[in-house]
């Protein structure tokens, strides 16, 4: 059984809010408005016009959606947007305390977080019984790319030192945060049987990008605290500089399938 029946058998037998489907006699996105479907994962038209610049946002939330629509007009520069989720950056570390209090050593600087992993771009099934391409059209179900890793927090400087005492050392810096990893590209399924005509169109009027989300860069590890100096030469020692840390890992391409049955 192909992806396109099961999804006709869920919509013959499920009730609506069971599928959280929208369902509609015809649906037009004008120009450069966006419609998104919300918590909805699968849209059912007998018509859908997109008009120039418009574009219709899918559920991120969920891993596939299916849009099956008997016939299909595009606009120019339309964009089905299934593209996943960048990851926020990691925090950067605080910078370490320089005390005021003589020969006293500085704090150390606090470490990085790591940057988020982007989440996958979307599995689409669009099933387009009958299409008019009057421009372009782009299906975006790239991965989203992984976060920057935070900064090492500064280490504090060593307080002066006194006749009395040596300056203070100076404190280590913060390690640095990973990076976050891309995420996978998404699966475009289309339905090959009743449009031959569409995978014709696909680099040409149907521009899809299933790009492999990009790496999360390293953070940078913290500058070390100076040492404090002191009288005849009684100075502190200088800290250490935190460690540079690793970006993250590249998101693997998605693929495009043809259902023929």
């Amino acid at each position: 059984m192909t992806r396109l029946q099961y999804l006709l058998i869920l919509v013959t037998l499920l009730p609506v809010t069971v599928l959280a489907q929208i369902r509609v006699g015809k649906l037009v996105i004008k120009k450069n408005e966006v419609f998104d479907l919300g918590q909805s994962d699968i849209l059912v038209a007998d018509t859908l016009i997109m008009m120039d610049s418009s574009r219709l946002v899918l559920n991120k939330l969920k891993r596939e959606n299916f849009v099956r629509v008997k016939w299909a007009i595009f606009g120019n520069h339309c964009i089905i947007d299934g593209r996943g989720i960048d990851g926020k950056p990691g925090r950067n570390g605080r910078n370490g305390v320089s005390p005021t209090i003589p020969c006293s050593p500085g704090l150390p600087g606090r470490n990085g977080g790591r940057g988020l992993d982007g989440t996958a771009g979307i599995n689409l099934f669009l099933y387009l019984e009958r299409i008019t391409m009057n421009g372009n059209l782009v299906i975006d179900l790239s991965g989203g790319n992984g976060g920057k890793g935070g900064d090492g927090g500064n280490g504090g400087g060593g307080s002066t030192g006194t006749v009395h005492c040596a300056g203070g050392d100076g404190a280590n810096g913060g390690n640095a945060g990973q990076g976050g990893n891309g995420a996978n590209g998404g699966t475009l399924t289309l339905d090959n049987a009743k449009n031959p005509r569409i995978k014709e169109l696909i680099g040409k009027q149907i521009v899809v990008k299933i790009y492999g989300g990009v790496a999360g860069s390293a953070g940078r590890g913290g500058y070390h605290g100076p040492a404090g100096l002191g009288p005849s030469r009684k100075n502190g020692k200088d800290g250490l500089p935190g460690t540079d840390s690793a970006s993250g890992i590249g998101g693997v391409q998605g693929n495009i399938n043809f259902e023929s049955n």
